[in-house]
C-alpha cells in the first residue's frame, strides 16, 4: 500500500476514532485502526466491537492495499507533523512507513485480515434529522445516563421514534436511578422512510457522546436509522454503527412526580453559581446541599464537620409555606447546565419527594432529581 494525503485530512480521521479505540488489552488489534487504500481515497475504520466508526478521505493512491496499526501512535505522530502532504506506505511484514517533510517514522502493524469487519448498512432505511435537534436531544439527556452502572441497561439512552400530531417525533430518555431527563421533539411530516410505526432502541451512552462530537463538527445534515440490533448514524462519508443494548428499560413514567404542587421560579445562572459555591464545603462523597424554601427566597447550605460550612440565599418566586429538602449538588448542576432558559422552575411535593425541574415554555423537556437526607 502507498498513498499520499494531506496532514489535515488524516488528522481529522484519526481524531474521530480516538473515542472508540479499545484502550484495554483484551484484544490487542482493537487498539489499532484499519487503513484501506483504493481508487482516490483511503478508508479509516476503528471499533471496540460495540461501536464502529468508518470515514472516507481523499487521497492519492499509487498502490492499493490495507494495514492495521496503533491508532494512538499514528494520531500522536500526525498531530506533531507540520502542514503538508503525508506519505504512508506498508511493507509485506505490515510495517507502516510515514513520511512528511524531513520526518520519517516506521510503526509495526498487523494484517488487515485479522481486523473485525464492519456490518453493511446499505439496505437499512435512514431518515434525515435536523442537526441542531439531534444535538440538543443528546446534550439534554446524556448526562443523566449511567457510567458503568451496576444495572447495565442504565448505561444507555432510550430512544423512541413515534408519531405525534401526525408528524414524526423522537424522544430521548436518560437515567441512572438518581436523576432522570426526558425530552421530545418533532422531526417532520411523517413522510420519511421506515418510521410509520413506533420504534424503540437503547443506545449506549458512549455512542451518543461520539455522535454529539460529530454533530458539532460542521452543519452537514445527518441521517439516523435503527435496525434490529444496531443504530446507524451517517453524515456524508462518515458512518457510525452502535450495537443496541438488550434488556428492558425501567418504566421512567413512574418516576415523574404527578402531584408536585409547590412551584419555585429562580434564575438559572444564580442557582447554578450558588450551588457551585456552597457545594465546595459539602461532603465529597455525597455533595449534599440543603435547600430551604421561603416565600421569596431559597437558602442553600452545606456542612462538613471536618472542613466547615457554607450558606447562600437567592431571590425566588415561591409564595407558599416553607419547605426544607436536600439534593446531590453535582446532579443538580448537571441538570442546570443542560437547560437553556434564563429561569428554571422547580416543583416539589414535600421534603422526601423527587424534585421536578423544567424550562418555562418547554413542556416537552423535564428533569427529575431524587432527594437526599441532609
Amino acid at each position: 500500500m502507498k498513498l499520499k494525503i494531506s496532514r489535515g485530512e488524516l488528522l481529522t480521521g484519526f481524531q474521530r476514532v480516538q473515542g472508540v479505540v479499545e484502550k484495554r488489552n483484551t484484544m490487542p488489534i482493537l487498539s489499532n485502526i484499519l487503513l484501506e487504500a483504493k481508487g482516490d481515497q483511503v478508508v479509516l475504520f476503528a471499533t471496540d466491537l460495540e461501536i464502529g466508526i468508518r470515514g472516507t478521505y481523499k487521497a492519492e493512491v499509487s498502490q492499493p492495499g490495507g494495514v492495521t496499526v496503533s491508532a494512538r501512535k499514528l494520531y500522536e505522530i500526525v498531530r506533531e507533523l507540520p502542514e503538508g502532504t503525508v506519505t504512508i506506505t506498508s511493507a509485506d511484514n505490515h510495517a507502516v512507513g510515514i513520511e512528511a517533510g524531513k520526518s520519517e517514522f516506521r510503526v509495526m502493524g498487523l494484517p488487515p485480515q485479522e481486523f473485525p469487519t464492519m456490518p453493511t448498512v446499505e439496505s437499512e432505511p435512514l431518515m434525515s434529522v435536523d442537526r441542531k435537534i439531534l444535538s440538543e436531544l443528546i446534550r439534554k439527556t446524556v448526562f443523566a445516563a449511567g457510567d458503568n452502572n451496576a444495572r447495565y441497561i442504565l448505561n444507555g439512552l432510550l430512544v423512541t421514534l413515534f408519531m405525534k400530531e401526525k408528524k414524526q417525533a423522537i424522544r430521548f430518555v436518560g437515567t441512572d436511578g438518581h436523576r432522570l431527563a426526558v425530552i421530545e421533539r418533532l422531526l417532520g411530516d411523517g413522510k420519511g422512510k421506515g418510521f410509520s410505526a413506533e420504534q424503540t432502541a437503547i443506545v449506549p451512552k458512549k455512542a451518543a457522546m461520539e455522535i454529539k462530537k460529530f454533530l458539532d463538527e460542521n452543519e452537514e445534515t445527518p441521517e439516523i436509522g435503527v435496525s434490529k440490533n444496531q443504530m446507524i448514524f451517517r453524515r456524508g462519508s462518515l458512518l457510525l454503527l452502535a450495537r443496541l443494548m438488550e434488556g428492558s428499560y425501567p418504566n421512567y413514567q413512574q418516576v415523574i412526580p404527578k402531584e408536585n404542587d409547590k412551584r419555585v421560579v429562580v434564575k438559572r445562572a444564580e442557582l447554578e453559581g450558588a450551588l457551585r459555591r456552597v457545594s465546595i464545603l459539602s461532603r465529597e462523597k455525597t455533595s449534599a446541599v440543603k435547600l430551604a424554601l421561603e416565600p421569596d427566597s431559597i437558602t442553600l447550605s452545606s456542612s462538613n464537620p471536618e472542613v466547615g460550612e457554607a450558606k447562600e440565599t437567592l431571590e425566588a418566586k415561591f409564595g407558599q409555606e416553607g419547605l426544607t429538602t436536600g439534593f446531590n449538588a453535582r446532579y443538580f448542576l448537571d441538570i442546570l447546565a443542560a437547560m437553556d432558559s434564563e429561569e428554571v422552575v422547580l416543583e416539589f411535593k414535600d421534603a422526601l419527594s423527587p424534585c421536578l425541574v423544567r424550562q418555562p415554555g418547554d413542556p416537552d423537556y423535564l428533569c427529575v432529581i431524587m432527594p437526599m437526607r441532609v
